[in-house]
């Protein structure tokens, strides 16, 4: 048993080293579609964290009516942080609104005065929810709409963002579909092009191939030098591809740290390098073997 998978090895090897041009075409191909994989997972990530920001920017406001008691008031924002849906709850005076409002306004000279002139301070108290997920303002807003707070609630701005964060659900669903979709298409494309470069070099090989049969060889050893051929062109080209990758990351670094504040792509490659090594190599090994493997079956059954 051994012996057989040492000769396995020992040919898959030399095949790989004698098929110099049908090998190094395989690599290159793989590593151009291991590369595209390991761009998705990156757009992925990025997607995911622009969306995070985003999120973080969106919130509900429910305004309160001007005589509304403060004690009221935190009472239901304590009623909301109880809920697993909300993830933060912060309460806005009166007087705080009104002094975001003119720290807002400060440089403006119309509003300015205004403001200053104002006897009576016209800001209503409020609350600002953010929701653990953008899908659930939708059921924040609906408790916000209980009977018994109707009496205190002067307004709620879910209206106004619904818009936003119905966008900004379907963009995460649709990144998520669409991401999983376009690796499932670069890994059988990716596969399809080792299947048939496996062909050729078996078809480059048809005579040696012939006189293993003749001589009375088993499946096995007609077979496993490919299927080692494969497994070592999609460890090669996982490899490169991390090589050709990371100095593209950080070409591009700069530009997403700026579109996406307090993410650095490059930073979050090199930190996660060895697990994306080991998807790259578990990647090109299950695509150059199985596809070595279906091809060099198919053969033999013909």
């Amino acid at each position: 048993m051994v012996t057989i998978i040492s000769r396995i090895l020992h040919y898959g090897f030399n095949n790989f080293r004698r098929n110099g041009w049908l090998s190094t075409t395989t690599v290159i191909i793989m590593v151009l579609s291991l590369s595209v994989f390991i761009g998705l997972i990156l757009f992925n990530v990025l997607t995911k964290q622009a969306v995070a920001t985003v999120q973080d920017k969106i919130d509900i406001s429910v305004y309160f009516k001007q005589a509304t008691p403060e004690d009221q008031i935190l009472s239901v924002k304590q009623a909301l942080e109880s809920l697993t849906e909300v993830k933060t709850v912060n309460y806005i005076s009166s007087d705080q609104a009104l002094e975001n409002f003119k720290l807002v306004h400060k440089d403006d000279e119309t509003i300015t005065p205004a403001v200053n002139e104002l006897e009576e301070n016209p800001l209503e108290p409020s609350l600002s929810i953010k929701a653990q997920q953008p899908s659930q303002y939708a059921m924040i807003a609906q408790r916000l709409g209980d009977p018994n707070l109707a009496a205190l609630i002067d307004k709620v701005s879910y209206a106004e963002n619904q818009k936003v964060i119905d966008s900004l659900s379907n963009i995460i669903n649709n990144v998520n579909r669409g991401g999983f979709a376009l690796t499932l298409i670069m890994a059988l494309i990716a596969g399809l092009v080792v299947f048939n470069t496996v062909r050729l070099a078996i078809y480059s090989n048809r005579d040696e191939i012939g006189i293993m049969r003749a001589v009375g060889a088993s499946n096995s050893l007609v077979r496993g030098p490919y299927v080692v051929e494969g497994v070592i062109a999609g460890i090669i080209a996982a490899v490169a591809s991390i090589i050709v990758t990371a100095p593209v990351v950080y070409a591009i670094s700069p530009f997403f740290r700026a579109s996406i504040e307090g993410f650095d792509i490059f930073r979050y490659f090199f930190a996660n390098i060895l697990v994306f090594i080991g998807y790259q190599i578990l990647f090109g090994i299950l695509i150059g073997g199985l596809s070595s493997f279906i091809a060099v079956r198919r053969y033999l059954k013909n």
